[in-house]
């Protein structure tokens, strides 16, 4: 990389508390472990990713078992390496009064390890009978109780952020004895025929519950409370059913049965985990080989080389960059965070107010999520939902994400125009000609991308995109050898762990979900709503499907809605191809929705710049992604489901009209336009909406109407409010 870059990569500018504070909203700060403990959950994590690359390639375990040790294996690193988020701040009580719960907490962990242990080893292993009922007799409320204290004793008592706290060694025990009992139920108690029944075994239904309260435990450290508490909300449901009015109203559920069957394939090790536990780790450790390598480093180089100079430069590179990135990255916050600590000081520097450069930002990380070929995982998600092969999903996606980054960048054009504002100059960007030298880099994408499509499975074109990062990485002074190959292993490890404890937690709501049948009954609720007009249920579907995923990372936000609102959509005879994708991408802009808008508050931290503003802004920006699944859903050639000319027509009108909703949202079109002109052009792009061929004449009429009238008044007076 050129000297540029490197001094770009750290603007003077940027605050130095604004990942913190990113960070602490979102999830908790990260253990800095050192010593033995350091050195354990680093090998921890080389063999949690290492065991999934060699699981997924060569070895494949049988998929209850998979998915049950990869939860396990999360549970371990996170409990290991995230510290608590309590509200208290002092500093630890006296150590004597902690033995209170400690004690009991260790011996009842010990006791639950040895039951699972003996059992395994004595029994299951010897292909013998059952262990005595002695073994299990007491199994399920001491686990309990050790996970209670344990968890309870966290919130009071503020450990050190540089080792694993007395209460973390007993979750782990408690994570491992729990997801142990699960795999010896399998077959030995026949988990698989009577979870979910009135038959259930009492012993699973503790420890199912005892992993569902590690589950949300640990996502509130991870990820924050919102999507705990959504699902506490239904877990509630499940209980209060009986009490409730209307379509909510249902039979209720015994948490024996209850707990047993949210912890089966139709609930956590259901198809989120099933994503999470396949394609998304893979790709969470490609991205992680492309950062060790520094070829995620390019990418943003290559962006600021090609857009730096244009006038806003920095918020262009924000767009180019963020899609770029966002696309392998699972969260659109998170994406912000990675992007955002370049672009938005440098957005700042060349005249965009705080707001609007943390706004443009979390506009386009979150983009990032539907942008092929990965969509921020969430197109395997779909995949596995659907039964759609994955290369039709990318394919479908393509036009969609294209008129939503072009709209995000005719926005930001028609800023900078507005204002005045520069590019960056030649100096501060590093050289187009030394890039292009490199355009190598961009192999493993291209390996990613060109196996796909000859055929090869997502697991293996991942494997194939990640050992080109590697061999690519040779090219440079970044090469990888086994030490940088380890690191990165280890760095995938940690940064799939928020993802796995958001798709594991989504799981329970889905399992609620299934189990209750609510789905059904919104599906009827949306069949009474299309009986009057079909048009005020995609409305009321767009509005279910934010409010489910405020709060919430994409895939979680997409797994949860998908669950609820796609089924009757389609109900409603809409396709399914088109329901899904009208449901992913209101899930996905609920990242940017005030008022719970969590890529524009990380924007706003980044930035200096106030919250709920940056949100309303961020919301103006991203104003296209409203309005782009409407426009599939009319024209269904949007997502490649026409003749080839009907596609082109429909993409050419949709980019006619989206560069005149960013005109009218942005009050400017070849100069400042006044309030009824912006009004005018609003119409003229909502006129391009519906695909048909008379409503896009009249909205390219208006439009020109408006073009001719703001070009006249620029020749002979130069800008000024029309």
């Amino acid at each position: 990389m050129t000297d540029g870059a490197s001094d770009r990569s750290k603007p003077q500018d940027t605050e130095p508390s604004s990942r913190v504070v990113v960070d602490e909203e979102a999830a908790a700060a990260a253990r800095q472990l050192g010593g033995w403990q350091g050195q354990l959950f680093f090998l921890l994590c080389v063999a949690y990713a290492g065991w999934h690359l060699y699981s997924l390639n060569l070895a494949p375990l049988e998929t209850w078992t998979f998915r049950i040790l990869h939860v396990a294996g999360a549970l371990v690193l996170g409990f290991g390496l995230s510290a608590v988020l309590s509200p208290r701040t002092a500093a630890a009580a006296d150590w004597r009064l902690q033995l209170l719960p400690a004690v009991p907490a260790v011996l009842g962990t010990g006791w639950a390890l040895f039951s699972v242990t003996y059992a395994f080893v004595g029994f299951w292993r010897a292909g013998t009978t059952l262990p005595p009922d002695w073994v299990f007799a007491h199994f399920g409320w001491v686990l309990a109780a050790s996970a209670g204290l344990a968890i309870v004793s966290g919130w009071f008592f503020a450990g050190r952020g540089d080792r694993v706290a007395w209460a973390d060694w007993v979750l782990i025990g408690v994570s491992l004895a729990a997801s142990g009992f699960i795999l010896f139920s399998l077959d030995t108690l026949n988990l698989r025929l009577r979870a979910g029944t009135p038959f259930a075994d009492p012993q699973n239904a503790w420890a199912a519950f005892v992993l569902a309260l590690l589950i949300l435990e640990l996502t509130r450290r991870v990820a924050g409370m919102a999507l705990v508490a959504i699902a506490l909300i239904f877990i509630a449901y499940a209980f209060l059913g009986p009490w409730l009015p209307g379509f909510l109203e249902h039979k209720g559920y015994d948490p024996q049965r209850f707990f047993s069957y949210v912890f089966t394939d139709n609930g956590v090790l259901g198809p989120t985990t099933a994503v999470s536990s396949t394609y998304i780790i893979l790709f969470i450790v490609f991205a992680a080989f492309l950062q060790t390598s520094k070829v995620g480093a390019y990418f943003v180089d290559f962006a600021f080389a090609a857009a730096g100079r244009a006038r806003g430069g920095p918020a262009k590179v924000s767009v180019f960059a963020s899609g770029l990135m966002g696309m392998i990255n699972g969260t659109s916050a998170g994406n912000v965070v990675a992007t955002g600590s370049v672009t938005i000081p440098l957005m700042k520097k060349v005249g965009y107010r705080p707001q609007s450069a943390g706004a443009i930002e979390a506009a386009a990380s979150t983009g990032g999520q539907i942008m092929p070929p990965i969509m921020g995982a969430g197109a395997f998600i779909m995949a596995e939902i659907t039964g759609i092969p994955y290369t039709e999903l990318v394919i479908a996606a393509l036009i969609p994400a294209i008129l939503y980054f072009a709209s995000i960048f005719f926005m930001v054009d028609f800023e900078a125009s507005r204002t005045g504002m520069r590019g960056l100059r030649s100096e501060e960007l590093p050289r187009l000609a030394d890039l292009l030298r490199q355009a190598y880099l961009f192999l493993p994408i291209i390996v990613l991308i060109g196996a796909l499509f000859l055929g090869y499975s997502v697991i293996r074109a991942g494997t194939l995109a990640t050992v080109s990062a590697v061999v690519v990485s040779w090219l440079t002074p970044h090469r990888m050898g086994p030490r940088r190959i380890v690191d990165a292993l280890a760095t995938g490890s940690r940064m799939s762990i928020q993802i796995i404890l958001v798709c594991a937690c989504a799981g329970l709501i889905v399992g609620v979900i299934s189990l209750t049948g609510v789905g059904a009954r919104f599906s009827a609720l949306l069949l009474d709503l299309a009986a009057q007009s079909q048009l005020l249920a995609l409305v009321f579907a767009m509005g279910i499907s934010i409010i489910l995923g405020m709060g919430m990372p994409t895939t979680a936000a997409y797994a949860v809605a998908a669950s609820v609102v796609a089924p009757g959509l389609i109900e409603i005879g809409i396709e399914p191809l088109v329901a899904h994708f009208f449901v992913f991408y209101f899930a996905v802009v609920s990242a940017i929705t005030p008022p719970v808008a969590l890529a524009a508050y990380a924007g706003a931290a980044i930035a200096g710049a106030e919250p709920l503003r940056t949100s309303v802004t961020s919301f103006k920006i991203g104003l296209a992604a409203f309005i782009v699944p409407f426009m599939f859903f009319y024209s269904p050639g949007l997502l490649m489901e026409a003749p080839w000319y009907e596609v082109l027509r429909n993409t050419g009108t949709a980019l006619i009209g989206v560069y005149m909703l960013a005109g009218a949202a942005q009050g400017w079109f070849l100069g400042a336009i006044a309030g009824p002109t912006r009004l005018v052009l609003l119409a003229a792009a909502i006129c391009m909406i519906s695909g048909d061929w008379r409503s896009d004449l009249v909205g390219i009429v208006i439009g020109a109407a408006v073009f001719a009238v703001g070009r006249r008044a620029r020749a002979v007076s130069g800008p000024k409010v029309s």
